[in-house]
């Protein structure tokens, strides 16, 4: 990233757009007609003037060598970021066709560029200083811990009452007292601060009335609600791995306390969840020498997106720690060495077989697991009546593909990389089938996302 020759693609430039809108303008931008002045340095800084409706084109700078991913300055009065001529500049400083040609900042951009790289050093001195002496009372954090677990317990045993009267009453009657029944539920784990709860009880609402079989889903459904329940009702009697998972199924705020563990991280896929109130991104990485899968978390308010972006089939040099709890794959990006760089690594592959034993696996560890990160190797997108499968090419056996899957575009960009022949894919693999997010052509081919 910081040599001139290293160029990503533009897959992973389009990755950076925080919506499909602003893909679309940023592509239309990503040609020679409207910019001038660009350039690129081998520090990692990428410039030029894009002509806008106005009189003055608009100055664009990306700095794409800062560890901390790249960042982007504007005078366009978007208030998005990347804006769609951060994306338009990018992929065409991507081409490699020379309409980008290596040279020296300009005033404007090296003005941004120095001031920007300044205050993340002196952000990165302060953070090595550590936390002052007084900014904390350890037992008034007791106390508080101490006032909300008394909360939950709370909440807790109300909801147990609940499932109770729910099953006592027969399943029937859950379909006819509609969500609202769900709904105040929830508010009321809500109030006791355990929003796990709270957001499986909502989950549940919308399960009656979804389809043949309901009644066995909301089953299923509820029984992982006791046992997520009772867990926490009798922590103490648990090992530590499994309470601190209890924890945080239950949603109380832990840190990354775990070992710093240095490595190459591959990053595997990047995809936003949204609701009304926030944006998930979550991105999924491989260590290519620990052979570790880490998952990366990450919030923005709603209607943004979250501000670290990670595109596929980069590689970072730098430190992850875990979060606590057993067979928890959720850690904080720590300190990095050196800026993301395109590489050719790919994780290694199981067979369809083996993804769902290591599913099974996993579910030992955290009951509450929807699904786990697995590449498989070998395997053919086919149609399976209505449905789509994975098959294994070298087995009769095969993986179905989940119905969020299958409404994607993803779903047709793999079955057009494959067009019949094995290919590698990355993805999420649970009780609901897998869910495809990166794929890899057979040969040499570059990452290609699926979400």
């Amino acid at each position: 990233m910081t040599q001139q020759g290293v160029r990503w693609s533009a897959d992973q430039v389009l990755a950076l757009a925080p919506d499909t809108a602003s893909r679309k303008a940023g592509n239309k931008l990503g040609a020679a007609g409207p910019w001038s002045e660009a350039g690129s340095s081998d520090e990692g800084t990428v410039w030029g003037l894009c002509k806008g409706s106005g009189s003055k084109p608009y100055q664009t700078v990306v700095d794409i060598a800062d560890v901390s991913g790249p960042a982007y300055k504007c005078s366009c009065p978007s208030r998005k970021f990347p804006c769609k001529h951060a994306l338009g500049l990018l992929l065409l400083w991507a081409g490699g066709d020379g309409a980008v040609p290596p040279g020296q900042p300009p005033g404007w951009a090296e003005e941004w560029i120095a001031g920007r790289r300044k205050r993340a050093e002196e952000k990165r001195t302060a953070g090595a200083a550590g936390p002052g002496a007084g900014s904390g009372d350890p037992e008034a954090a007791r106390r508080r811990s101490e006032r909300r677990a008394e909360r939950v317990t709370a909440g807790a045993t109300e909801l147990e009452q609940r499932l109770a009267d729910l099953l006592r009453g027969g399943l029937a009657g859950a379909e006819q007292a509609g969500y609202g029944l769900w709904e105040e539920t929830a508010a009321r784990m809500v109030d006791a601060q355990a929003p796990g709860l709270a957001a499986r009880v909502r989950e549940l609402g919308a399960i009656p009335a979804s389809g043949a079989g309901w009644p066995v889903r909301l089953l299923e459904e509820c029984a992982l609600l006791h046992l997520l329940d009772q867990g926490w009702l009798r922590r103490e009697r648990l090992p530590d791995a499994l309470a601190d998972t209890v924890r945080s199924r239950i949603g109380l705020p832990a840190s990354a306390d775990g070992p710093p563990v240095r490595d190459r991280w591959l990053v595997l896929a990047q995809y936003d969840t949204a609701d009304t109130k926030l944006t998930t991104r979550r991105i999924w990485l491989y260590g290519t020498e620990s052979d570790r899968t880490a998952l990366l978390l990450s919030y923005g308010a709603a209607g943004r997106a979250p501000e670290l972006t990670l595109p596929v089939g980069l590689v970072l040099d730098a430190e992850v720690s875990a979060y606590p709890g057993a067979g928890q794959l959720r850690a904080s990006l720590a300190e990095q060495f050196a800026a993301p760089t395109p590489s050719p690594i790919r994780p290694p592959g199981v067979t369809t077989t083996e993804a769902a034993a290591r599913y099974g696996d996993a579910l030992r560890l955290d009951p509450w697991l929807d699904s786990l990160p697995v590449t498989l190797d070998h395997v053919v997108p086919t149609p399976d009546g209505d449905s789509w499968q994975l098959a294994d090419a070298d087995t009769d056996t095969a993986l179905p593909l989940t119905p969020a899957a299958r409404a994607r575009p993803g779903l047709w960009r793999l079955v057009a990389l494959s067009g019949g022949a094995p290919v590698r894919v990355f993805g999420e693999c649970g009780h609901h089938g897998f869910t495809p997010l990166t794929a890899w052509p057979a040969g040499t081919g570059e990452a290609v996302q699926l979400c």
